[in-house]
């Protein structure tokens, strides 16, 4: 998709990454949990959570001007624990083009391999991983406090780290 500007996220843009989490789990993975009383309200935190304390580790998507999606990963480790765009956008390669940006920055920085999880019943993501290059690594529960606990699927995707210096310019 044309127009589609990758940036460093700041502070300003939690609200708004929190809003893009929660609405791309409401409709990604919601529908594969039992819902009950007060899930929504705790995934909202736990999300808002995320991005308040992970934003620095993160990179957005923006298509004039708006941020559609978002990336982030574990400081000090090739592992990416949330890829979010908003769901009216899927489909159009924000996600693709943010996971290819992270790829980029782990690479330069010598990693090897990244990791990365998503639920098992969530067929679309699975598909969208293994479009990337990724390949399923494991099965395994994820028995999260105050979450139903379903098949969690880490994938990993063999890199071709930068070997050489990165200069000040």
């Amino acid at each position: 998709m044309p127009g589609i500007r990758i940036r460093k996220a700041e502070i300003t843009d939690a609200p708004r990454l929190a809003d893009i989490a929660y609405r791309a789990w409401e409709t990604g993975i919601l529908p594969l949990l039992t819902d009950r009383p007060g899930l929504r309200e705790a995934e909202r935190r736990r999300l808002s959570h995320a991005v308040g304390h992970g934003w620095r580790s993160t990179i957005v998507a923006e298509i004039d001007g708006v941020v559609t999606g978002w990336c982030s990963r574990v400081p000090g480790r090739s592992y990416i624990p949330y890829l979010f765009v908003i769901p009216e956008m899927q489909g159009n390669g924000i996600g693709a083009t943010l996971l290819d940006r992270m790829e980029m920055m782990l690479e330069l920085q010598g990693a090897e391999r990244v990791h990365l999880e998503t639920p098992a019943d969530h067929v679309r993501a699975v598909r969208f991983y293994e479009r990337q290059g990724y390949r399923i690594l494991a099965l395994r529960p994820d028995g999260r406090e105050g979450h139903d606990p379903f098949v969690s699927v880490h994938l990993e995707k063999r890199l071709k780290p930068y070997d050489g210096e990165i200069g000040d310019e």
